[in-house]
């Protein structure tokens, strides 16, 4: 793989919360009650967590988002300069409070409820007011947590500077064509396949868009088609802490390894492997390594 020592710039336009973890014995099933072994809380928020990964692996990183103007806010604010991320973009809003999200674990596994809130005020105008930075980022991530209107307009104007994008299509929602034309990279759940693109087989999805859509399951699998034959990867660990955050996670290594001019292969193969060191550690930013933990 070729990591060059010039520093890739990445805009993520996105969300950001704190995540709120019980962990249990079991997730409970409709009207059961169960108590919690442990309780604790993390930064999270699909765009925060991509922000926050590639900045830690050596990427200038601005992210376009909104937190409420309460002690959360303030929390997160802090914790993504921390990380040398950008929040001259992130907007406070006095509307609502900062996202957040529920999370009961047990054994590996997740149930969870996300509040948008604050996210949910992320607007175009908000994206709009960074517009002299989209001509010189390399890449340009997004997700599905804040309105998809904002999401599209992001696309749109990453494709008129004639830039590279990255949509983790999650929480799943279904995407028309327009989104999937002017992407070059779409992150999916095997789990959530058939939301985001309808019901068509998997193998024909996948080859429809080869080497765009990226299928990912919770045991740090990735499936594509190249254009030739379907390629398939898979390294996890041992013992899988804490499987939040492992999409945002393989998407921020994909998203950097692509901005170093690497091929498609070896793009996956750094995507799962930040994933894979992510996952060995509670709180979906937790574990996210950094481009030294690759070369020490």
């Amino acid at each position: 793989m070729n990591f060059s020592s010039e520093q890739p710039k990445i805009i993520v336009v996105g969300s950001s919360s704190i995540d709120l973890v019980l962990e249990t014995e079991k997730i409970p099933h409709s009207n059961e009650t169960v108590l919690a072994v442990h309780s604790d809380s993390y930064f999270g928020g699909k765009g925060a967590n991509q922000a926050v990964g590639a900045a830690r692996l050596g990427a200038s990183v601005y992210f376009i988002g909104c937190v409420g103007m309460d002690p959360l806010g303030q929390q997160i604010m802090r914790n993504l300069v921390g990380e040398g991320v950008n929040v001259g973009f992130v907007h406070e809003t006095d509307a609502e409070s900062t996202g957040t999200a529920y999370v009961t674990t047990s054994n590996g596994n997740a149930a969870i409820v996300v509040v948008p809130a604050a996210n949910k005020h992320l607007s175009i105008q908000h994206v709009e007011d960074a517009d002299r930075y989209f001509h010189s980022v390399d890449l340009i991530l997004v997700q599905l947590e804040v309105a998809m209107e904002v999401v599209e307009y992001t696309i749109r104007k990453a494709k008129k500077y004639g830039k590279k994008v990255g949509l983790y299509a999650s929480p799943a929602r279904r995407i028309n064509e327009d989104i999937i034309d002017n992407v070059d990279f779409i992150v999916t759940k095997s789990s959530e396949l058939h939301t985001v693109f309808g019901e068509e087989k998997r193998e024909e999805i996948l080859k429809k868009y080869f080497n765009k859509v990226f299928v990912r399951d919770d045991t740090n699998s990735t499936i594509y088609f190249d254009g030739t034959e379907m390629k398939y990867y898979r390294n996890d660990k041992d013992k899988t802490v804490y499987k939040m955050g492992m999409g945002d996670a393989f998407t921020s290594g994909f998203a950097i390894a692509l901005c170093h001019g690497n091929s498609i292969e070896d793009c996956v193969k750094f995507g799962n492997e930040v994933s894979s060191r992510v996952s060995g550690g509670k709180g979906s930013q937790t574990g996210l390594p950094r481009m030294s933990d690759f070369f020490s």
